[in-house]
């Protein structure tokens, strides 16, 4: 019998490998990537406290064009960030779960780089 190889399920234990290993604490929380084929959406988590600090993505209310390519994920770097850093929170871990950083997830990491978020 052939297999079908489950993208998202490898993604997903990725991602529980690297969530193992990675936590948010209040003074460094993590800025958590999830990336659909239309969206891209990023938070910024305490995960000690349970609770998001920031977020933005492409469903939001004041985000223009197209969802599912690099300019909108720069786009929500950028926003994600300026968010962050209204509130206080300049240094975070990156958690790109589960997914290569390349394309669309690098491009955010850049953008949010590029608008005061240090990691």
């Amino acid at each position: 019998m052939i297999k079908k190889f489950e993208r998202n399920k490898a993604r997903l234990k990725r991602h529980c490998r690297v969530r193992s290993k990675i936590s948010g604490t209040p003074e460094c929380p993590r800025l958590n990537v999830f990336r659909s084929s239309k969206h891209i959406y990023a938070q910024v988590i305490d995960d000690v406290n349970g609770v998001t600090l920031a977020s933005a993505s492409t469903m939001d209310k004041g985000f223009e064009g197209n969802g599912g390519n690099v300019e909108a994920a720069r786009k929500i770097g950028e926003t994600v960030a300026k968010n962050a850093v209204a509130k206080g929170i300049t240094t975070v871990v990156f958690d790109r779960g589960g997914y290569l950083y390349h394309g669309r997830v690098k491009e955010l990491a850049d953008g949010a780089r590029e608008n005061g978020l240090q990691f």
